[in-house]
């Protein structure tokens, strides 16, 4: 057996070695760990490596966003409803505002022209559909700023959905103040509010001669109707002056409850702020109750063209405080008046210069925005430093602006400046003429 051995040993010859070496390799690949190996190519020479680094691009500024072909305004307004009226105004306001800047190009956009689209919706002077439109505005047409409607409660309501959706909102027609003390940052009125209203109605009532001393006020349960009770009884008792407050409801349709001890009580200076169907049935039972006071201050309701449609001399005397009149002195605003009777066949009263003036504000922010960006017209906004329809505006820190308060009366059938003595364009008839005498 040993020899057998030996003898497989000694037969292992040179023609068997290329098989053992086959073999080995196989078994290294197989249990040895992998290295990397250099790959030598089989003929030709060997290319030298690169050593210039490949060339690169200069680094490029990200593509400015696309314009718009229009820059989208929301505006909601009650056109049909209690307020009405005083929105058919507003509605006028913003649409000569927008013709005449757009008939001039548009609004400068970094240096870019582009015409504001107006889409105004009706909210049929319902605070909830107030809110639902400003929603659509927002989600749907993608607008870049808000515009309000008519009556305090309405823009309360609005001024929520701005802040939320952090779109600017510019108000006019609505002198609530309380909720620019709720921190509001995207809300803006260039209008007159509560306290400046209190404080001029005592100025002018300060004015008269023989002066007034017993005061009624017909008080609204409203926040805005709490409110400017306050104000005008503080002003009233600081001046001293009688001052009784008689309260109702909106919608009311008898209010021989709260006329009747007003006039027994003698008071001589009716203050109220009814909205616009509330005021008519107000002063019409005023009349068929024969109480004959000899000042009448009706803010909100008297401001539209339908007070005198409605009433005719009966309307006469009765004051109003709407932030504007055609009369001012201001520039620009004689052609504005001419401009809107030709647009809308009927002349420019109330609140229709406010209006204009919001949509004058807003493009000149967008402007010095210097692009569509809310915030950045937001800002803008709140560094409003301008003239307007209105006057020269500014913002106070909580949105208020600081414009100037004026009164109308009703003449004639027609509004006339009477307040403050270097605006008037006529003179207060004081005291009212007594129903018997119209």
């Amino acid at each position: 057996m040993k020899k057998t051995n030996r003898g497989f040993s000694h037969r292992i010859t040179l023609p068997m070695i290329p098989a053992f070496l086959l073999l080995a390799m196989i078994l290294a690949a197989c249990g040895a760990p992998a290295t990397a190996t250099e790959i030598i190519p089989e003929t030709g020479p060997t290319e030298a490596p690169a050593t210039e680094a490949p060339a690169t691009e200069a680094p490029t500024e990200p593509p400015a966003a696309e314009l718009p072909a229009t820059i989208k305004v929301g505006a909601v307004i009650p056109l049909t409803g209690r307020y009405a009226a005083g929105g058919g105004q507003i509605k006028n306001g913003y649409e000569l505002a927008v013709e005449d800047i757009n008939s001039a190009g548009g609004v400068d956009v970094g240096g870019t022209k582009i015409p504001l689209e107006l889409i105004p919706l009706d909210d049929e002077s319902d605070p909830t559909k107030t809110v639902q439109h400003l929603e659509t505005l927002f989600a749907s047409d993608e607008v870049v700023a808000y515009l309000g409607g008519f009556g305090s409660d309405l823009h309360a309501a609005a001024a929520g959905i701005a802040e939320k959706n952090k779109v600017p909102y510019i108000g006019v027609a609505f002198a609530l103040y309380s909720v620019h003390q709720q921190g509001f940052k995207y809300l803006f009125s260039p209008f007159p509010k509560s306290p400046a209203l209190a404080v001029t109605t005592f100025d002018m009532l300060d004015s008269l001669s023989p002066k007034p001393t017993n005061i009624a006020i017909f008080a609204e349960k409203t926040d805005w109707g709490a409110e400017l009770n306050q104000l005008w009884t503080e002003q009233a008792n600081e001046r001293g002056y009688t001052v009784t407050t008689y309260e109702y409801a909106p919608g009311t349709t008898d209010f021989s409850s709260i006329i009747l001890p007003a006039k027994d009580a003698g008071a001589e200076v009716v203050l109220a702020l009814p909205n616009p169907p509330d005021g008519l049935a107000l002063a019409k039972q005023i009349k068929e109750l024969d109480f004959n006071a000899s000042a009448y201050v009706f803010i909100r309701a008297a401001d539209p063209p339908t007070w005198g449609e409605n009433l005719g001399a009966d309307g006469n005397g009765f004051m109003l405080m709407p932030g504007w009149n055609r009369g001012v002195k201001f520039e620009g605003v004689a052609e504005m008046a001419e401009r809107h009777e030709a647009k809308f066949g009927s002349p420019a009263v109330a609140t229709t210069g406010p209006a204009y003036a919001a949509v004058q504000i807003l493009a000149d922010s967008i402007t010095r925005a210097g692009s569509l960006d809310r915030d950045a017209i937001r800002d803008a906004i709140a560094a409003t430093d301008m003239d307007t329809m209105v006057g020269h505006v500014t913002f106070n820190e909580d949105g208020t602006g600081e414009v100037l308060t004026v009164i109308n009366q009703w003449q004639d059938d027609t509004q006339v400046l009477v307040w403050p003595p270097d605006q008037a364009v006529g003179e207060l008839q004081y005291p009212a003429t007594p129903w018997g005498e119209r």
